[in-house]
């Protein structure tokens, strides 16, 4: 079992940037595919990122490559999204996940989310 606790989230201008933290528990961490995904009022839910075990693998959408940067430290069991020139449109919720390798498009874990905001 593998919980899940976002931080970070809040309301920045265009332009500017945040710092996504994903706090998780038991010790397996290290084994598992993290990645962050993101829902939009209306929208489908969208994978934005994603980080292999050992972080040497990142797979980013088209819509943030660039921009976002994903990171793992397992020692500290904490999986960090860094983004910088923030637009509108990436206004949503995000949430953390957690999945055995290959299967990160259906995670077996999720964080509760938490709000990001961008105004122009």
């Amino acid at each position: 079992q593998v919980q899940l606790v976002e931080s970070g989230g809040g309301l920045v201008q265009a332009g500017g940037s945040l710092r996504l933290s994903c706090a998780a528990s038991g010790r397996t961490f290290s084994t598992y595919t993290v990645g962050w995904f993101r829902q939009a009022p209306g929208k489908e839910r969208e994978m934005v990122t994603t980080i292999s075990r050992n972080g040497v693998s990142t797979y980013y959408a088209d819509s943030v490559k660039g921009r976002f940067t994903i990171s793992r430290d397992n020692a500290k069991n904490t999986v960090y999204l860094q983004m910088n020139s923030l637009k509108p449109e990436d206004t949503a919720v995000y949430y953390c996940a957690a999945s055995v390798p290959g299967k990160i498009r259906n995670p077996n874990y999720w964080g509760q989310g938490t709000q990001v905001t961008v105004s122009s």
